[in-house]
């Protein structure tokens, strides 16, 4: 099948000051996105996420490489036509109300005008804006905001949907509805491309992920590919007078936190217990995407350091 998404060696190099000095934004970006997936993209600020996605959507252009929506290079407006697109900092129309700013984005989009009002009506309701519908959008929060703008992002019922930190801004409720959209999409068929700071979201929808840092790629895989393998530690709290056996993770009063290994686990809870204690909580070490993405900016700071000191 024909990748949602497809770069090869994509690059950007931004200029700035009197002297034009050059600044790398992204650097040889190679990754494909299959379609019916949820795809999200991570790393830290300034790592070349935003950069990436407005090249994608035609909003800059490249340096370097090439790159495809649906099998059509990115260079054609035709390659978005099948879109629904989401920045990060997104500007609206104040004066609009939600249903006028839905209506004027179907429009855009050249939904059919028998649909149009049956759509918008959907989509507030799906984002849990009905009550809100003749509100302008000026007396929007800023989560109602995220919430009109990723209604607008599937006003023409797009088959690749992407959205530049969709959480920013939202309540845990806010957060749980999205998570729920982008599962929803990928369940009928779409394909979601996120970038996320939130990464417990992403390690818990995502079907694929890449990781970039400072421009460059720096994993890309399923989940549990780029975990490895799942750590033979566990972490256990105990209500307990005094020391316990095992990496001190925290201790509170009497409560006390210590990570140890699994095969050792019977013999510390025995002893805990035998001292009068109690267990409160026992559960596995798992790394997580966040332990992968600090690993990766940590690696990455490294290379940039012996670069200085070869130029030096």
């Amino acid at each position: 099948m024909t990748p949602a998404i497809h770069t090869e060696n994509l690059g950007k190099i931004y200029y700035s000051g009197f002297w034009r000095r050059p600044f790398t934004g992204l650097s040889g970006l190679s990754m494909t996105v299959e379609p019916g997936s949820s795809f999200g993209f991570v790393g830290p600020n300034g790592a070349g996420k935003t950069t990436t996605i407005k090249m994608l959507m035609g909003l800059q252009a490249r340096t370097s490489g090439q790159a495809w929506i649906h099998g059509v290079s990115i260079d054609s407006p035709e390659s978005r036509r099948r879109v629904g697109f989401m920045p990060e900092r997104p500007y609206f129309y104040e004066h609009l109300t939600a249903w006028e700013f839905l209506d004027f984005y179907a429009r855009l989009t050249e939904v059919p005008a028998a649909d149009r009002g049956p759509r918008v009506a959907a989509l507030l309701e799906r984002v849990g804006l009905s009550r809100f519908r003749n509100v302008p959008l000026g007396k929007f929060s800023k989560g109602m905001l995220q919430r009109a703008g990723i209604a607008q992002a599937l006003v023409n019922d797009p088959d690749l949907v992407v959205l530049d930190e969709p959480m920013s801004g939202l309540d845990p409720l806010g957060r749980v509805l999205v998570r729920d959209i982008i599962l929803e999409e990928r369940r009928s068929g779409k394909t979601v491309f996120f970038s996320s700071h939130i990464l417990s979201d992403v390690e818990a929808i995502c079907d694929q992920v890449a990781i970039v840092v400072g421009g460059e790629l720096r994993g890309l895989g399923t989940v549990q590919s780029l975990l490895g393998q799942t750590s033979n530690d566990v972490d256990c709290t105990f209500l307990v007078g005094g020391d316990v056996p095992g990496q001190l993770i925290r201790r509170e009063g009497e409560r006390v936190t210590v990570r140890v290994a699994s095969s050792q686990l019977d013999a510390v809870v025995d002893e805990v217990r035998a001292r009068g204690g109690s267990v409160v909580s026992v559960h596995p070490n798992q790394r997580t995407l966040e332990d992968v993405l600090l690993d990766e900016v940590e690696r990455a700071k490294l290379v940039n350091e012996k670069r200085l000191g070869v130029l030096a």
